[in-house]
């Protein structure tokens, strides 16, 4: 049988290799602000106003098939997921969800509310 002597140096070598080595956690709160500067915060002052309305006028149903892509010119832009869900969508506009959110968002500049089915992003 063979003895192995391990020395103090054998021993600090070998504890640094077995140490879990602990990240700094301002690093992440950092990219986090970062993200949420570069992409949310963008996105909430673009739709402002016209977001909250949509969030607080169209029913739960309808928001979770449909998501707000783009506000230019007085235009919303919505894409809806699936053709059932887009026909339910237009016809509740029709039913005076379109005249409520006019004039709820009169102030933010919204003149048109455009529909189109495609595949939402969640």
């Amino acid at each position: 049988m063979q003895h192995a002597s391990t020395s103090v140096s054998d021993l600090l070598r070998q504890s640094r290799f077995k140490q879990a080595r602990h990240r700094n956690p301002d690093a992440l709160g950092a990219e986090c602000v970062a993200y949420f500067k570069k992409e949310i915060q963008k996105r909430h002052q673009k739709f402002g106003i016209v977001g909250e309305a949509w969030t607080m006028i169209v029913p739960e149903s309808l928001q979770q098939s449909c998501e707000l892509v783009s506000f230019n010119r007085g235009t919303l832009g919505v894409i809806v997921q699936g053709s059932s869900q887009l026909y339910m969508l237009k016809q509740a506009m029709l039913a005076g969800l379109e005249s409520q959110l006019m004039t709820t968002c009169r102030a933010a500049g919204l003149k048109k509310i455009t529909l189109k089915a495609g595949r939402v992003s969640r």
